[in-house]
Order: C-alpha cells, then sequence, then structure tokens
C-alpha cells in the first residue's frame, strides 16, 4: 500500500508489531535478522541490512542483508567493510537521509554485480548507549526518498532494536551460567560417585587375585586392575575437562591439545593425549610456555628419528610438579646416545628442564620405542 494511503495510527501500530516481533525471540542471530526484515517492512524500503560494528568500532565484521535473493550476494562477492556513505554512520552515529547515494560527496560508487540504489536511510543502533551497528534502508517503494517519518520510525525500532539485543546477550549468559552449574554437577558426580565405585571394585579384584590359583585368572584380573586405574585417570581428564568452560580458561590444556593437532601433520597420525590433575589451574603460565616448548621439540624429535605409528602424551601434575611424558613405539633410543651431545633438540630440552630446577630423561623402553620424561616444579 503506497504511503499516503497509510494512517499514522496504521503506522504507529506497524511499529509497535515490528517492536513485538523482534523481542520474541531469545537468539541473537534470529533477533539481528528479524530487526532488518522489521525495518524494511515498516518503511517499504525494497533493500535493508544490519551492519555490526567490529571491536574498534572503525569497520564492519557483519553485514546482515534482508532484500537480496541469494544469488544476488553471491554476485556481489565481498560484503561491505563500512567505506563510503556506509562509513558516515560509522564516524558519526547520527541518523542519515540521502535522496540519491549515487551523487553523494562520500559515495564510493558500486562494485560489479551490486544492484543500483538511490534513496538511502541510516540509523545507528544502541546498546547500553554504545553504537552496535547501524540500520541501512535503500531504495523507498512508492516515493523518491525516504521522509522524516520514515526516519523517526527506524529511530524508534532501533531503540527497541538496542533492547532486544541486550536481552539476547543477557539470555546466552544465562544459559552459559546454567550450563556451567550443570558440568559442575556432572564433575562432582563423577568424583563423588562413579571414581569412588571404581577404586572399590579395583580393591576387590586385587583381593580376588591373591585367591585366584590358576595363572590365567590372575593375569585376567590383573589386566581388569590395571584398565580399571586407566579408566579412573580418563574420568579425572573429564572432570578438569568439565570444569573448563571457554577456550579462554582452557589455558595449558587446549593449547596442548591444539599443539597436539597442528603436529599430527607432522607424525602422519593423531597422538594420544592424557591428563591427570589441575594441568589448567596449578601451573604457572610462564613454566607452560616452556612444557609447550617441550613438547613441541619431542614431538618434532619423534617425527624426525622414531620411524613411530603411535605417540603417547601424558600431562600430570603431582606433588607440585609439573611431568610430561611422551611415548613412542618407534625405533627407540640408541643405547649410546648422549642426550647432552645429541643434537640440539635434545640438548635444549635438558636445558629447560635445568633452567626450570628439572630434570630430563630419556630411555629406551623394553618393549620398543622410547620414553621420554620432562619434569619441573609447576610454579
Amino acid at each position: 500500500m503506497p504511503y499516503g494511503e497509510i494512517t499514522d495510527a496504521e503506522r504507529l501500530r506497524e511499529l509497535v508489531d515490528a517492536v513485538l516481533l523482534i523481542g520474541s525471540d531469545l537468539d541473537l542471530p534470529t533477533v539481528l535478522r528479524r530487526i532488518v526484515d522489521a525495518a524494511r517492512s515498516l518503511v517499504d524500503a525494497t533493500y535493508a541490512a544490519l551492519g555490526v560494528l567490529d571491536e574498534q568500532k572503525h569497520g564492519l565484521e557483519d553485514f546482515i542483508t534482508v532484500g537480496l535473493s541469494p544469488e544476488g550476494v553471491r554476485a556481489i562477492g565481498h560484503l561491505p567493510e563500512g567505506l563510503g556513505v556506509l562509513g558516515l554512520l560509522i564516524v558519526d552515529p547520527k541518523p542519515v537521509r540521502i535522496a540519491d547515494i549515487t551523487t553523494h560527496e562520500q559515495s564510493a560508487g558500486f562494485p560489479p554485480g551490486h544492484p543500483p540504489m538511490k534513496s538511502f536511510l541510516g540509523v545507528p543502533v544502541l546498546v547500553r548507549g554504545e553504537v552496535f551497528g547501524n540500520l541501512y534502508l535503500t531504495d523507498k517503494r512508492g516515493a523518491d526518498e525516504f521522509s522524516p517519518e520514515d526516519e523517526s520510525l527506524v529511530v524508534a525500532l532501533a531503540i527497541a532494536a538496542g533492547v532486544a539485543i541486550e536481552n539476547a546477550r543477557l539470555h546466552a549468559r544465562v544459559r552459559d551460567l546454567a550450563l556451567l552449574e550443570d558440568r559442575e554437577r556432572i564433575a562432582r558426580d563423577l568424583h563423588d560417585t562413579v571414581i569412588q565405585r571404581l577404586f572399590a571394585t579395583g580393591l576387590n579384584l586385587q583381593a580376588c587375585y591373591r585367591l585366584a590359583q590358576l595363572p590365567a585368572v590372575q593375569s585376567r584380573l590383573r589386566q581388569a586392575v590395571d584398565d580399571l586405574d586407566e579408566t579412573i585417570r580418563q574420568i579425572r581428564t573429564t572432570i578438569f575437562a568439565l570444569e573448563t568452560t571457554t577456550a579462554e580458561d582452557a589455558g595449558l590444556r587446549a593449547n596442548i591439545l591444539e599443539l597436539a593437532r597442528e603436529m599430527a601433520s607432522v607424525l602422519g597420525f593423531d597422538p594420544r593425549i592424557r591428563f591427570d590433575g589441575p594441568v589448567d589451574t596449578a601451573v604457572d603460565p610462564h613454566v607452560a610456555e616452556h612444557l609447550l616448548s617441550a613438547l613441541r621439540e619431542a614431538l618434532a624429535n619423534v617425527a624426525r628419528h622414531a620411524h613411530a605409528s603411535s605417540v603417547e602424551i601424558d600431562v600430570e601434575v603431582v606433588a607440585g610438579d609439573v611431568v610430561l611424558r611422551v611415548t613412542d613405539n618407534g625405533v627407540g633410543v640408541p643405547p649410546a646416545v648422549d642426550r647432552r651431545a645429541g643434537g640440539h633438540g635434545l640438548r635444549n630440552l635438558a636445558g629447560r628442564a635445568a633452567e626450570m630446577a628439572g630434570t630430563f630423561s630419556l630411555e629406551r623402553r623394553a618393549e620398543g620405542g622410547t620414553e621420554l620424561t620432562w619434569i619441573v616444579p609447576a610454579s
């Protein structure tokens, strides 16, 4: 319906409907798209977009569009970064109306594949007084340009959009807190119930071992106890992982996992990793940095010399020390190797440990392969 046939009451009702619509969902991506949809419908624009500002407030890190087909978006290619006319609101976050953006002094032109656009309306979206992004509307239908009334409506919508965005953010924080509580409860149950039961079962099996007469039975009981010990160790690793909620909080654990993924392409396979103890909280950042360097050197040595098909990485915190153990199934270290003269890699490993009042050893395993042990104070 052309603008001239819409009464003020109807436009107000459209505004209220739009506000209710964008506030009816608590998922932020959905809220953002509804804001753009509502703005376009409210002022009868052909195209609409929400440019989300980057952290420095110097450009756009996201650009949500409505009115362009998927093919049209692909034809444009790289989305706008906040230059030209779009940059007006970034430099000075105030409403802007332009009758013809192609003739504006700030116009940077359109890239190949971009549809022609003429009339323009831009309004900043504020969240707690800070600019979150900007609403951009182009090509008013049924008129040559957007009116002051259009601007007022979009400004009112932008205020409501700021509230909706903040509400969605708060809901996400509440959801994260609820998830954290669940993770803590699961970790507590694993520690207080599951591990204790497994430990008791292991003790019972050890008691049965003393009663068993057949060597085969003794062997199987011994293996079952070893398997339970390994299961308990893995559960403890899971407990500490559950207590880590974000990549930033993950600290040393996440860095070790990332390093292992990186070195997998060099090794030709994924290392197996086990953690025991409060690896993320008990190891000083300075120590963690040296440990990561030691692990990188150890894995590089395996890749260069061991001809191994598997590597196990164990990291544990015990009695105030952090212990790094790297075990492979390769050809094994030569019996006469001198780690002090056996190359820069081994000398670096030994030097790092000595510098931090720790120890370093490299041993040939009886069953084949090599075991590297690097121990330093955790803090």
